[in-house]
């Protein structure tokens, strides 16, 4: 293993291609064993380096990791930014480039201030902590980019029991922990502590395993049936005012060929148009919804007056029919809904000036939906990949509800990367979720993550399927990650202070 603790450009480039290993453990590759190899490469990596060396090793990790499981940014930037091929891949790498900053923060941290005794119990934990802190930085910093989180390659592996105890960062804690334990069994000279890292190894797996079978949630009521539009309107006509009055259209036809449901739900902006524009037709759609006695609930741009008295523009949910509320979307996505510096960049290139991308930040505190008696969490789109933000809501919702526009990935893996995070927040809730899209993956995922139902990806479709109300909390639901990070604080203070003892040779 010496070879992997060297300086130079094929120790670099190994780091790359164990990077690039994240996403074959994640949708729709599902390769979870993978993510031991790709956390031990970078585990062993570190070990010798100094801070300077790890960052650059860890960056070349970072790189790896983003340029192979985000590369659907280019299809964003090219086909649907109008930015030419030089430009986009220009873009594209730049992004990637960034995003991997965050994994130099962690090499240099881990160099500067943590690493002690490489192969040790103390160091594992230590370096599990250590990942999992910034996994959540990076889902914070600059509005965050909570994407290609280890813990997301356990959905249908043998951890996926966590996730309702601590969400996706305890699993993510785990399966870094585990690999820098494997390798102190491996390595480590001391009989007693290649016993202590296989018990704790052995004691985490089966726990997870065993409360894969264990229920926190219980049904509220009867199952309320549900259907969902897909309309698949090509992005490029999404926005187009000739195109406007024939969406509308279709999303009415689709909906009333089809036998009544409780709940109906048509996916992210699908009424293109400022709601007060829209107005007539929604009333029209309203009395037809309210005489089949069901609820209708839709996105759509909305303009309304901030808490400052300011006109600004918000993508929103409303809801007719049996139904009561209005959702203002929380999370915007940079350049698409809103652009950064947007004083020095509007007009520079088309992607700057994309339609829709100068919306308002909704407000922080906003009661859930309501429809058919029931309480339902609103999220839209890029809002369901952020964990803690999804508890907030889901703590006081029966149902968990995603309406999104995954046009802007194109054919890439991203919209089964997004798919896969919104399942995530089903089993973390114990919830029954219902996506809604423009083009796929619509789905009802039941509170254990798994798809109960849903239809092709790129066509036009209705599905239809049940879901039932959920009441009581799991512990991710009540606590979110406050024991975790107890327990990170447990594992990063002694470290620093070892690290300390180490450096001084004491």
């Amino acid at each position: 293993m010496h070879w992997l603790t060297r300086s130079g450009w094929i120790s670099n480039s190994l780091s790359l291609v164990a990077g690039a290993l994240i996403t074959l453990t994640l949708s729709p590759f599902n390769l979870w064993p993978l993510v031991f190899v790709s956390c031990m490469v970078l585990f062993i990596s570190l070990s010798q380096l100094s801070p300077r060396q790890a960052a650059v090793r860890s960056w070349y990790f970072g790189f790896g990791m983003f340029a192979s499981g985000t590369s659907w940014v280019y299809v964003s930037i090219h086909d649907y930014g109008a930015a030419p091929v030089p430009l986009a891949a220009l873009l594209t790498v730049v992004f990637v480039a960034g995003l991997a900053l965050f994994l130099a923060l962690l090499g240099w941290l881990w160099a500067r201030f943590l690493r002690h005794d490489t192969y040790s119990i103390s160091n594992a934990l230590a370096f599990a902590a250590l990942w999992v802190a910034i996994e959540a930085f990076r889902g914070w910093f600059l509005t965050g980019f909570p994407w290609l989180y280890i813990g997301y390659s356990q959905l249908n592996g043998p951890l996926a029991g966590l996730a309702p105890l601590g969400g996706v960062w305890l699993i993510s804690f785990v399966l870094a922990l585990s690999s820098a334990l494997l390798l102190t069994v491996c390595c480590n000279r001391d009989w007693r502590a290649r016993i202590g890292a296989a018990c704790i190894v052995l004691s985490l797996w089966s726990l997870g395993f065993a409360l894969q079978s264990y229920q926190w949630t219980q049904a509220s009521g009867e199952p309320l049936s549900v259907t969902a539009i897909q309309g698949n309107i090509e992005q490029n006509l999404k926005w187009d005012p000739a195109q406007i009055e024939a969406q509308l259209s279709l999303y009415q036809s689709l909906t009333l060929n089809t036998p009544p449901s409780d709940l109906v739900i048509w996916p992210e902006t699908a009424v293109p148009v400022l709601k007060e524009q829209a107005q007539g037709y929604l009333d029209s759609m309203d009395r037809i919804i309210s005489r089949q006695d069901s609820a209708l609930i839709t996105g759509l741009p909305l303009r309304q007056n901030d808490q400052h008295g300011d006109l600004r523009y918000y993508n929103a949910i409303t809801t007719l029919g049996d139904s009561d509320g209005e959702y203002r979307k929380q999370k915007l996505v940079p350049f698409g809904e809103y652009v950064p510096l947007q004083d020095l960049l509007r007009g520079v290139i088309a992607f700057f000036d994309l339609p829709m991308s100068d919306f308002a930040r909704g407000p922080s505190q906003q009661a859930p939906l309501q429809a058919k008696g029931y309480k339902i969490a609103p999220y839209i789109c890029y809002e369901v990949v952020y964990p803690e933000f999804a508890t907030q809501l889901a703590a006081q919702s029966d149902i968990l509800l995603t309406i999104s526009n995954d046009t802007w990935f194109g054919t890439s893996i991203g919209p089964m990367q997004h798919l896969q995070m919104a399942q995530m927040r089903a089993l973390e809730a114990g919830r029954w979720m219902i996506r809604a899209t423009n083009n796929g993956v619509s789905a009802l995922i039941d509170p254990r993550g798994q798809i109960s139902v849903t239809v092709p990806q790129f066509e036009q479709a209705v599905l239809r399927g049940s879901v039932v109300p959920m009441q009581g909390l799991t512990p991710y639901l009540r606590w979110q990650s406050w024991p975790l990070i107890l327990l990170c604080a447990l594992c990063l203070i002694p470290a620093v202070l070892q690290r300390r003892l180490y450096v001084h040779g004491v």
